[in-house]
């Protein structure tokens, strides 16, 4: 096995971990929308994730433990996907944000920064964002 395959197989362990993360949140509010499935299904393809492991990882996604990414970037993006999965059905229970807020944590953020950055997600997913912050947005290059 070439030091490439072992480096493939480790990420893809990673994504593996980070899709049931992803799953376990889609399933918290008791059963995945259809809305929420195909959402899963696009990220499954973004991450790799075959058909055979997609359905293993619905049926036990708790079998998969948090890899977190080096580099802050890539676990921003974890938690954007996560965002994206629980607002699939435009809203967020307080079982879901525990659930990202753990996963946060797990992913290496303080808890300070973990719930900053929740509540952030949550004015930008929600559609509550106050216009300095849209302008800013808009006016990024």
């Amino acid at each position: 096995m070439s030091f490439n395959d072992l480096f493939d197989s480790g990420k893809h362990k990673k994504n593996l971990g980070h899709f049931a993360s992803i799953v376990t949140l889609a399933a918290a509010d008791g059963a995945i929308s259809e809305n929420e499935l195909a959402l899963l299904k696009r990220l499954a393809r973004k991450l790799d994730v075959d058909s055979s492991e997609f359905e293993e990882i619905l049926e036990t996604p708790k079998r998969y433990p948090i890899n977190p990414p080096n580099n802050k970037f890539e676990r921003l993006e974890r938690i954007y996907d996560l965002f994206k999965i629980i607002y699939a059905d435009n809203q967020m229970d307080e079982l879901e944000e525990k659930l990202v807020r753990k996963y946060a944590i797990g992913l290496g953020f303080s808890s300070e920064i973990a719930i900053s950055l929740i509540e952030k997600s949550k004015q930008l997913f929600g559609g509550k964002i106050i216009y300095e912050d849209y302008e800013s947005i808009i006016n990024r290059k």
